[in-house]
């Protein structure tokens, strides 16, 4: 089998897998249309202000031995002490039931839940804690660096085979809706509202559609002693840059700019792929980092079956976001600004209604590196929420979609002023992303998140297709959207095409 890998696309999954590959001893080069890496994760510059383009929360990323397996792939390819994590603990909340700061950790929430609701949601929130201890060690119990698919899954994962027996009425349950574990344990309004509102900023989706494994491997992250969340000092940039290091310290290939037209058939197989500009790279394996709906586009027609092909178009995708990226002068502004803070305006709304949601990060706060002295860098975003198709066929450059733009922003500028209130008066650097944006820059189908795959509908699909030299990765993939999925799915791809000596060696590197 030949050992030369294509890669289309640097988001997180593609640089997951890519890495892991290097290190496996295939030839990867990883092509990415933009002039910068990270997909949806990367950072960019502005007037002399540092911007995450999309995620800004992190966890588990500061320490060894921790469950996210971001944090595997870095220790894996020897990247896993190259970055430098700022550790917080608080973030705030602004809620129709008021305004307050909260934590991650054991407790706190629940003194939160005194003020707010009384004795009886905090015994809501205390049985639910309870129910979620076991559904944690399960959901923990086997590392996704373990995962393959193919039969050396069985050796690769029988280390952890007591754990997973052990685990076993836990993990029949992890398959569920998470709204089935709240329905038996929690009555409070208030506590379900919060749930919902998690489970979306997991998988955009409420818990009717988010699996129990996401939640109980969120809860086994987050509320428990002593735990923190992470902030990559660089920004998200940084992490993406110790992730090409990893690609490269083991011969692997970024070549920005470098647009893929097609992927090309030959003989029913994937041979390697077309660039804009006309140039051929031929290869054994192409593995799109592309949504599914993007890379249905760059196969040839007849390559892949006429059902597979009607499945994934049937795909339902996620919303988009809408973006406010700032930079302020910070000037006289209090010091105990939180790095993230979240609104909501109104739960019978529904957590999934347009602009209802609101996150907002202030990154300098930890990393006063990323503005100029005495200046904070603020992005405010609806997290996968903004309709496509109140955008769809305006012209970027048109009157209309600069009215457009300030007319959908103005509620993030309101949510914004509930932490800074003369914000306006402090802007020196403003920009709005739209899903246009997000579809001309991510080269991403209508500007989407990913694909909005209910757990009641079943399992995302794997990174296998009927074309033969054909793997996808990254967020249309299993286990799904968000950093953590993306990752183990670069895990979970690279290991299949490795063997299993490789695939073991990799674990004590990752795992220890």
């Amino acid at each position: 089998m030949s050992k030369d890998v294509i890669i289309v696309g640097s988001g997180i999954g593609g640089l997951c897998c890519g890495a892991l590959l290097a290190r496996y001893g295939y030839s990867v080069t990883v092509c990415e249309s933009h002039t910068i890496a990270g997909g949806a994760a990367h950072g960019f510059e502005r007037g002399g202000y540092t911007f995450d383009s999309g995620p800004s929360l992190y966890s588990g990323m500061s320490y060894r031995g921790s469950t996210n397996p971001l944090r595997h792939v870095l220790d894996a390819v020897g990247e896993g002490n190259s970055i430098t994590w700022a550790s917080y603990d608080t973030w705030g909340v602004r809620i129709p039931e008021g305004d307050f700061d909260t934590t991650v950790g054991n407790d706190q929430f629940a003194e939160v839940l005194h003020t707010l609701r009384g004795e009886t949601a905090v015994q809501d929130w205390r049985r639910l804690q309870t129910a979620m201890v076991p559904l944690g060690k399960a959901a923990t119990a086997l590392p996704p660096a373990a995962l393959r698919l193919d039969l050396g899954a069985l050796q690769t994962a029988a280390p952890y085979a007591w754990e997973l027996l052990k685990n076993a009425p836990a993990l029949s349950q992890s398959s569920q809706p998470f709204s089935t574990v709240l329905d038996r344990t929690v009555g409070d309004p208030f506590i379900r509202h919060w749930m919902n509102m998690l489970c979306f900023l997991l998988s955009g989706l409420p818990a009717e559609g988010t699996s129990t494994a996401e939640m109980a491997f969120m809860f086994a992250e987050w509320y428990r002693p002593g735990v923190t969340l992470d902030y990559p000092m660089g920004g998200s940039a940084a992490l993406v840059e110790a992730l090409v290091r990893g690609l490269k310290k083991y011969g692997g290939t970024l070549r920005l700019g470098a647009h893929v037209k097609q992927i090309l058939v030959e003989n029913g197989r994937a041979m390697g792929v077309a660039l804009r500009s006309g140039e051929v790279l031929r290869a054994g394996t192409v593995i799109a980092n592309a949504s599914i709906w993007d890379t249905l586009k760059l196969v040839p027609e007849g390559a892949l079956p006429k059902a597979f092909v009607a499945e994934r178009q049937a795909t339902p995708p996620c919303p988009s976001f809408l973006h406010l990226h700032l930079g302020i002068d910070g000037a006289g502004l209090p010091p105990d600004l939180a790095c993230h803070y979240i609104t909501v305006e109104d739960w019978e709304r529904g957590i999934d209604a347009p602009q209802n949601l609101i996150v907002m990060s202030i990154p300098t706060v930890l990393d006063p590196a990323l503005a100029p002295p005495g200046k904070h860098t603020i992005h405010v975003y609806t997290p996968a929420t903004e309709p496509y198709d109140l955008w769809q066929g305006l012209e970027r450059r048109s009157e209309e979609y600069a009215a457009l733009k300030a007319t959908r922003a103005e509620p993030l500028w309101r949510a914004l002023e509930r932490i800074i209130p003369d914000v306006r008066q402090r802007v020196e650097v403003e920009l709005v992303g739209t899903p246009l944006t997000h579809e001309r820059f991510l080269r991403c189908h209508r500007g989407s998140y990913g694909p909005a795959i209910s757990v009641q509908e079943g399992l995302f699909p794997g990174p296998k297709t009927p074309l033969e030299g054909l793997l996808c990765v990254g967020g249309s993939t299993f286990p799904g959207i968000g950093l953590p999925a993306v990752a183990a799915c670069g895990l979970i791809t690279a290991n299949t095409l490795a063997t299993v000596s490789q695939h073991r060696a990799m674990l004590r590197d990752a795992l220890g």
